[in-house]
């Protein structure tokens, strides 16, 4: 993989594969350029929810993935899956080829 310190970084190992089978990182096949752009924006909007920002946790810990039907959830591990424990989360995610939009809901367990 290009670049696979920063890969590796940014992006989990579910991530990593998904990215690959989305043709990374061939420049001539945009698939994976919006899948990799949704999956940083769950990333910053988990920080946002857990509201950390993006510290407290490293960014290949949150992973933007789909169901069987297609729907998004998010895995946690480590710091992320420590700092969202108590919390209900939702995710919406969309993109385009330009923009990149995910969305999460967090709310207390009570």
């Amino acid at each position: 993989m290009k670049n696979l310190h920063f890969v590796s970084r940014v992006f989990g190992p579910s991530e990593q594969k998904l990215l690959q089978e989305r043709g990374f990182p061939n420049t001539g096949n945009r698939r994976w350029i919006e899948t990799a752009a949704a999956a940083f924006c769950a990333k910053e909007a988990f920080g946002k929810a857990m509201g950390t920002g993006i510290r407290g946790f490293r960014l290949c810990e949150v992973e933007l993935l789909r169901n069987e039907s297609g729907a998004p959830y998010l895995h946690l591990s480590g710091a992320a899956a420590e700092l969202a424990r108590g919390w209900n989360l939702a995710v919406s995610a969309t993109h385009t080829r330009e923009y990149a939009s995910v969305v999460i809901l967090a709310e207390k367990e009570s």
